[in-house]
């Protein structure tokens, strides 16, 4: 359960929620240029675009759940289960990657979404799992993701189903999770009526009928924590947003809109019995490469930047999540 937004802009930013039951040991990461990645099947990335994300860190290797690169090009994992398949094999594929390797590979390799779909177009997924020890006797289990990859000026949706690799434009802006992608452009054509405006009485021109209220224009909008529901509503607040200049406004805005679909703890309980929330928010942005978020236990604003200096050497610098709730007690 999650949602990546794009604001598109000459300064967009994007961002995400993500949303589980679980931690999975997230932390803020950079990867600077000259930082190895070492691929199954793919040629070594030794020289590469510097990258910063969310990460978890396994075996000296940081698998991100999304980052954005030094030339803002932004990838997102998010969760795709029952419809991710990475074990259909394609000879015509010049490159196999794993899902843990794409993040790395595409920020690594490309400056914008036309380079990444370019790469894209030649590959096919390999399903062989991230190993955490030298002989592979222990591994972790492949997670069922699908992608959103996006600039300041364009986005696409990547899956990998039983039928094949399917690129997706995406004009909205906007990912969540199943069904596939072209349901979701499917469905937000059935709530057209929505608006961020008054509504004007078409009941009956002599009905004499008025809203008595703000806001009734969405009158309609779904409002529940489903992937569905949440892509309607997401696309509803980002597409009616204003585009702000300042990076802070720009930023403020972003979470706004990602806190219209936030998961909130209770509201939903998994099949196991746990209840699902959003871990973190974040949003990043391409003028400053900083990394904005704040977790579910602590909605303060963090930001960790990118500076020039960062992105030269070879060593990961991490960022532990800041959980603990911070109070401004001012009386």
């Amino acid at each position: 359960m999650c949602t990546s937004i794009a604001m598109f802009s000459e300064s967009g930013c994007c961002g995400r929620n993500l949303d589980l039951e679980v931690s999975f040991g997230e932390q803020v990461v950079i990867a600077p240029r000259t930082y190895p990645f070492h691929f199954h099947e793919l040629e070594d990335l030794n020289d590469h675009h510097a990258l910063i994300g969310m990460a978890n860190v396994a075996s000296g290797q940081p698998l991100y759940a999304e980052a954005m690169n030094e030339h803002g090009l932004y990838m997102a994992g998010l969760n795709f289960p029952g419809n991710a398949c990475y074990d259909r094999p394609d000879d015509r594929a010049r490159y196999h990657a794993a899902p843990y390797e794409l993040i790395p590979w595409i920020l690594g390799s490309c400056r914008n979404v036309t380079e990444a779909k370019a790469l894209l177009s030649s590959f096919a997924p390999l399903a062989r799992p991230f190993s955490l020890t030298a002989d592979g006797s222990r591994t972790l289990p492949l997670a069922e993701l699908h992608w959103h990859i996006c600039d300041g000026s364009r986005a696409l949706v990547l899956e990998t189903t039983v039928d094949g690799v399917c690129l997706y434009e995406d004009p909205i802006g906007v990912l969540t999770n199943n069904p596939p992608f072209p349901f979701h452009q499917m469905n937000l054509q059935q709530y057209l009526g929505l608006s961020s405006a008054n509504p004007k009485c078409r009941f009956a021109e002599n009905a004499g009928l008025r809203p008595f209220g703000e806001g009734m224009g969405a009158l309609g909008m779904p409002g529940d924590a489903s992937p569905a529901s949440r892509y309607v509503k997401a696309a509803f607040h980002k597409l009616n947003s204003p585009l702000e200049k300042e990076e802070t406004a720009q930023v403020i805005q972003c979470f706004h809109i990602l806190d219209a679909v936030q998961m909130v703890k209770g509201s939903v309980i998994t099949a196991q019995g746990r209840p699902d929330r959003t871990i973190y928010s974040c949003c990043i942005t391409p003028c400053s490469m900083t990394y904005y978020y704040k977790t579910y236990e602590n909605p303060q604003l963090h930001a960790v930047t990118m500076h020039p200096e960062d992105r030269i050497g070879d060593r990961l610098q991490c960022f532990p999540l800041q959980t603990t709730p911070n109070i401004l007690r001012i009386h």
